[in-house]
């Protein structure tokens, strides 16, 4: 046998459907008034009427009779349900219904009318419990009572208190009768046929009368004092009686002719409608009758009838104030429109009542016949049973549609005075109306009092009860009826429904009113099991099985008990605030009562006791019905094959584990209201809701009570909410943590577990640990909350936990406890296996990775903290010595722990944070591996490559090569930081940028160079750096080209230059993701896009490694390129700052190939003197030749310079042939002759001969040359004068 108080969900959702399929019963047979009576309209009247059998205990009993006060005998008496009262000329006296506590007021005038309010709040002293409304003819007073033993108890002493600024004129006006509301309002009606309302409050202006049915004139001018009556014109129709409906905020009144007045009360006060005649429309009876009682109808009895009136023959008639279909329901309460007679119901008997009085769908008569009596017609109960079929059983069904009423009678002696129900104190009976939802006797007696009503004659007070079904059977089964009576019973209400009745009085679920002998428990049990009462299970062949009266009884009280919030969302939003649906009083009874019936079945169950008994040896209890296999079930409903039939033993053995799953239910459900008490006691579901997401916010407002108890989401939820309880106390109310621990373990065990205690006590020593101030005491308390919370991982919120342990400074346990979470969480080590599905290997990663930023959160919280202080010190911040040490302790702690996963993650986190020295200083000796495979190095991590790696691992490659360069590693940290040089990716994001990589570069120089025996790698980097900058000059280059282009209007520029923007573009972005060989830049990327002057500066970069002849052809061809382009877009001024600005890069690498002067002088020479003789350009006779001079910018140029022109001058080429040209070469060697002079005349004595020797020979070749040109002497002059004169000049210095 399973344990008593385990909980198989399964069983809980199956026994769940049959309970919601019995609730769809229950709902379905609860018919509305209106309906019942349509049904028993052409219904014959003995039908309509009957009477209680006789051998039943009686419907109605006296259990009190009291004498009337001696003051009273023979006065007219009116009362409510708290009191009774009269009045005797000026004199009004108040007493309790069993004649004591007679209080006695002494007015001035005669009582006209006297009402009992409710008053509203705040207006006077918190002991004036209700206010006496007093009509005088002059005045209409106020008169407040109090209870001195107790609030709203019926039985308290009373007192009376004058409120002297509370009474205001009557103003000619008396009074007939008083109506009040449950909202403290007042409504009076007066002999001039008007309605007023006495309004009263606490400020200056106390009370006050107004006239809220008078209309125009005469309504207005009521108000400012003038009688309403001056203005009443015609016959006056006094009203006699008011009666308030205060559900549906609508006053009614009937006129001395019999008319009736509908007003609406919402708010405001209007008239609606008014009807008379009414005495015609009743065509039911030939008794000459008059109506003489008027009554609201509750919403319970009928959503569609809002009003009965009752003739004095006993007949009534039935209106509604709705104009539409009566069927339909769908508005709450629709405002009144108009007063229509629906149907009228006729009279038990052929005679004119003394006395009528309606309450509740109960009709009291008063006959003075004969023999004086009381007649009670109440709806016969027996009618409407719902037990019906079930999920696997069947049963008949005694409900009908008619309404079916009973008639009985008592014996009165005297005259009947009056009639008042005797009510329950206000708020019991709220939560008791809570708790009923519809439907007659048979649904609500399990929770509502039996009806008590207090009637008034002359000979004294009589206290009667009205007995349900449920009290006749207690009766039977106290007074050990024969069993014949009793089976009669059992057929009168159908087995299912009195089955239902017995499991009601043998769990002593009933109102505490009624007393249950444990005599009439033990004979309601028996009868309950009794198998000659509730007919035994069959086996039907053609369908599903039949249990017997017994099970159904059990799902019909189950579902009469769950019925008010089964269906329904277990909390409310009310105001911003989320509250239960249920008052915590309302659940307090319900829980009981259903825990009460739980404990009934529990006990049979433990004592094998009726149906328990055989099934004795039949193995487990536990099981649903609904679990179908092919041993049990050869086959479902859906084929065609037949199925075997079972025996009675199997039959009985399903029925139990059917009655089983129904207990463990209805324990569930007791369990969700015990924790919804403790919710619902302090108003905490709204403060604990703001900590819900709002997808679990979402699903607690919807959630319904059978999905709270029934579903896994239920489950879930309601266990958040107690472990939120008891967060809730541990942090605000901690002295009752354990008192609410208990109330929960014992009350709720399925909710809150042993691990839900232990983490809760866990938590009661770090509460403690933090107000203490002794060390050691709070390491100890600090340890023994860390050793318990080690045990109930599975129960604890980590990250609220690990927070308590920061403020104490135990990490210790801020690192071990996510750490074996994270374990807990994937026992099988999925995280690190790649032979299973990735997305099983990243859902286990992700859970780890929840456990670990516990930890990263501790750290950053240290790192962040510059001003913090030490727990238990005084003022003074801690040093940064200590945090450093806390920071130490935690990496210590998480690389002793084996989580080569987490080791990875910390490594990475502390990076992030900037914290890469404490990992260096506490990483251990396996520091230099996890620093690899965070970094991603090919050897040590399989998914990375040399070339390829994710974005944040720059950063982990940065620190790597950082920590081999502090251990004296230099070329280690060279090869780390060569794979961010060349590191690629797709993605610009994810790669860095090309200044970065030249940084990257020249730190490996730098390692490179400090590192033994690598002259050849400096060598190769440094080389690899020059490439690295020319791309970063072709990259701004294609992208300034790009600017151009797209600045300009139109495509003109483009068209022109052959230059695709696009194309630059994606060139440009190309160069920003790879590194290119010098190959590539200068053919794939300088040439195409014309950067000529790039192209020489590689060339010459390229000959500083190679022989120059290698290179001469390509670097001749770039400098024509070159010189042309600049003479295209500037002229010779441009072509000599481009030959000036290229010829000092050109030499200053050392041994490069030289100058191709042979090409770069005629070409400049022939351009300068085509655009001067065009004048398109002023270009100074010295403006090449000292371009070139600057630009070959080495020791002794001018001789080379001189002798290229040398070959010019007396070359025989057509094209040098022509004498301008000539005369422009010469004009150039002689500034070169000058320059040369001048360097030769700074040098020392003994090779100043030498060189001015060969200046002398040159000058004079040079002025025989200027004599042979075919020139004018003018132009030639000059030239000549200024060789002569270096002629002279060198002469002198040889």
């Amino acid at each position: 046998m399973f344990e008593e108080n385990k909980i198989v969900m399964r069983d809980v959702t199956n026994a769940g459907l049959v309970v919601s399929h019995q609730i769809g019963r229950e709902m379905a047979s609860q018919l509305d008034l209106e309906e019942s009576l349509e049904a028993s309209r052409y219904a014959s009247f003995l039908y309509t009427y009957s009477t209680h059998p006789r051998e039943l205990p009686p419907l109605a009993q006296v259990v009190g009779s009291w004498n009337l006060p001696h003051q009273l005998v023979e006065i007219k008496i009116q009362c409510s349900s708290w009191r009774a009262w009269a009045s005797i000329d000026s004199s009004l006296f108040l007493w309790r219904f069993d004649g004591h506590c007679l209080q006695e007021y002494k007015g001035e005038a005669t009582v006209c009318a006297v009402g009992l309010v409710k008053p509203k709040p705040s207006v006077f002293y918190e002991s004036i419990e209700y206010v006496l409304v007093l009509a005088t003819p002059d005045e209409l007073i106020l008169v407040g009572v109090s209870c001195s033993d107790g609030r709203d108890d019926p039985c308290a002493e009373t007192s009376l208190h004058q409120l002297p600024k509370y009474t205001v004129p009557s103003d000619g006006v008396t009074m007939t009768c008083v109506a009040c509301t449950d909202e403290g309002r007042i409504f009076m009606a007066g002999r001039d046929g008007h309605i007023y309302e006495l309004n009263y409050s606490k400020l200056w202006r106390r009370c006050w009368k107004v006239c809220v049915s008078g209309g125009g004139l005469g309504g207005v001018i009521s108000r400012w004092v003038v009688p309403a009556y001056v203005f009443k014109f015609g016959a006056v129709d006094p009203i006699v009686e008011m009666v308030f409906d205060n559900e549906r905020h609508i006053l009614y009144a009937r006129t001395q002719a019999m008319k009736i007045q509908v007003y609406d009360a919402d708010g405001g006060f209007k008239k609606v409608a008014e009807e008379n005649n009414l005495i015609k429309i009743n065509r039911t009876t030939t008794t000459k009758s008059s109506i003489v009682c008027i009554a609201p109808l509750s919403t319970m009895e009928s959503k569609s009838l809002h009003l009965v009136a009752v003739l004095s023959d006993g007949s009534r008639i039935y209106f509604t104030t709705s104009p539409g279909n009566l069927g339909d329901f769908s508005k709450n309460h629709p405002r009144p429109s108009c007063l229509r007679v629906v149907t009228t119901r006729p009279s038990p008997a052929e005679k004119v009542y003394a006395g009528v009085y309606y309450s509740a769908g109960t009709l009291l008569l008063s006959d003075s016949s004969t023999r004086p009596s009381l007649v009670i017609v109440s709806r016969d109960s027996s009618t409407q049973s719902a037990v019906g079929p079930g999920i696997l059983g069947t049963s008949t069904s005694s409900c009908s549609r008619e309404l079916r009423e009973s008639i009985s009678s008592l014996p009165v002696e005297g005259e009947i005075l009056s009639v008042a129900d005797k009510l329950h104190q206000p708020n019991t009976a709220t939560t008791l109306e809570s708790l009923c939802y519809g439907g007659g006797d048979l649904s609500v007696q399990h929770v509502l009092p039996r009806k008590q009503v207090v009637v008034f004659s002359t000979n004294g007070v009589m206290e009667i009860v009205l007995n349900r079904p449920v009290d006749i059977l207690r009766r039977l089964l106290a007074s050990n009826s024969p069993r014949s009576v009793l089976q009669n019973f059992f057929n009168r209400y159908g087995a299912g429904e009195a089955a239902a009745m017995c499991l009601v009085l043998a769990a002593r679920i009933v109102h505490p009113e009624v007393v249950i002998s444990n005599v009439v428990a033990q004979n309601a049990a028996e009868a309950f099991e009794d198998q000659r009462l509730v007919r035994m299970g069959e086996d039907v062949e053609e369908g599903e099985p039949e249990f017997s009266a017994s099970h159904d009884g059990l799902c019909l009280c189950s579902a009469r008990l769950l019925l008010p919030l089964w269906e329904l969302p277990v909390v409310v939003e009310k105001g911003g605030s989320i509250m239960c649906r249920l008052s915590f009083e309302a659940m307090q009874v319900l829980q009981h009562k259903i825990r009460s019936l739980e404990n009934f079945l529990r006990s049979r169950r433990k004592q094998r006791r009726g149906i328990y008994s055989r099934v004795a040896g039949l193995g487990d209890l536990s099981g649903s019905i609904l679990y179908r296999d092919d041993s049990e079930y050869n086959g479902s409903l859906s084929n065609k094959r037949q199925r075997l039939p079972y025996s009675p033993a199997k039959l009985t053995a399903m029925e139990v584990r059917a009655m089983e799953c129904i207990r463990q239910l209805l324990l569930r459900s007791s369990e969700a209201l015990v924790l919804l008490q403790l919710l619902s006691q302090h108003d905490l579901i709204t403060r604990m809701a703001k900590d819900f997401d709002a997808n679990l916010q979402k699903a607690l407002v919807q959630m319904t009570f059978q999905q709270f108890v029934c579903s896994e989401e239920g489950d879930h939820l309601a266990t958040r909410l107690a472990s939120s309880l008891m967060e809730y106390y541990t942090d605000q109310a901690r002295e009752q943590v354990e008192k609410v621990s208990t109330i929960l373990r014992e009350g709720c065990p399925s909710y809150y577990k042993e691990s839900d205690r232990k983490f809760f006590l866990a938590m009661g020593c770090l509460d403690r640990a933090v107000f203490t101030s002794d060390a050691e005491e709070m390491e100890k308390l600090a340890r023994e909350a860390f050793n318990s919370l080690s045990k109930v991982l599975e129960s604890a919120d980590l990250q609220a936990v690990c927070k308590w342990f920061e403020r104490l400074r135990f990490y210790e346990a801020v690192v071990h406890l996510p750490l074996q979470k994270s374990q807990a969480l994937d026992p099988e080590g999925d995280a690190f296996n790649n032979r299973i599905d990735a997305a099983i290997r990243e859902d286990a990663v992700a859970q780890r990775v929840q456990c670990y930023e516990i930890i990263i959160s501790a750290l950053r919280s240290l790192k962040g903290a510059h001003s913090w202080r030490e727990f238990g010190s005084s003022s003074r911040p801690v040093l940064d010595q200590v945090r450093n040490r806390y920071i130490c302790e935690i990496v210590q702690l998480g690389i002793r722990f084996p989580d080569r996963l987490f080791h990875e993650y910390l490594c990475r986190a502390m990076i992030d944070l900037g914290l890469e020295n404490e990992l260096f200083e506490c990483g251990g000796p396996d520091l230099v591996p996890l620093l690899q495979r965070v970094a991603g190095e090919p050897k040590l991590q399989a998914t990375s490559s040399a070339t390829l790696v994710p974005s944040k691992q720059a950063k982990y490659s940065e620190v790597l090569a950082s920590y081999y360069a502090l251990k004296g590693k230099h070329l280690l940290a060279a090869r780390a930081l060569q794979r961010l040089v060349e590191r690629s990716s797709t993605d610009s994001e994810d790669v860095p940028t090309l200044d970065q990589r030249c940084q990257y570069l020249t730190k490996e120089i730098l390692q490179a160079k400090n590192a033994s025996n690598s002259d050849d790698l400096v060598q190769l980097l440094e080389g690899k750096l020059g490439v690295l900058r020319f791309q970063i000059k072709i990259k701004a280059e294609l992208e300034a080209l790009v600017s151009r282009v797209e600045a300009l209007p139109g495509s003109s520029e483009s068209e022109q230059s052959g230059t695709n923007p696009n194309i630059a573009r994606g060139k440009a972005k190309e160069l920003s993701l790879y590194l290119k060989s010098l190959t590539e830049l200068l053919y794939d990327y300088a040439v195409p896009f014309e950067l000529w002057e790039i192209c020489l500066e590689m060339l010459y970069y390229a000959s500083n490694s190679s022989t120059n002849a290698e290179y001469s052809d390509n670097i001749r061809e770039s400098w024509t390129r070159v010189i042309d382009h600049a003479l295209s877009r500037g002229g010779v001024a441009e072509a000599c700052s481009v030959l000036k600005r290229l010829g000092s890069y050109i030499h200053h690498g050392g041994n490069g190939a030289g100058l191709p002067l042979d090409t770069l002088c005629p070409r400049l020479e022939k351009a300068a003197l085509e655009r001067l003789e065009s004048g398109v350009e002023s270009i100074g006779d010295e403006d090449v030749a000292m371009a070139l001079i600057a630009a070959a910018c080495k020791v002794e140029t001018e001789p080379a310079l001189l002798s290229t022109y040398d070959k010019l001058i007396f070359s025989t080429s057509a094209i040098l042939q022509s004498p301008n040209l000539k005369l422009r070469l010469l004009r150039s060697s002689l500034v070169i002759l000058r320059k040369w002079a001048m360097s030769v005349f700074a040098h020392q004595m003994s090779s100043k001969a030498y060189g001015a020797s060969l200046i002398l020979d040159a000058a004079n070749r040079y002025m025989s040359e200027v004599r042979r040109l075919d020139l004018p002497q003018r132009q030639t002059e000059d030239v000549y004068r200024g060789f002569q004169e270096i002629t002279e000049t060198q002469v002198t210095v040889i």
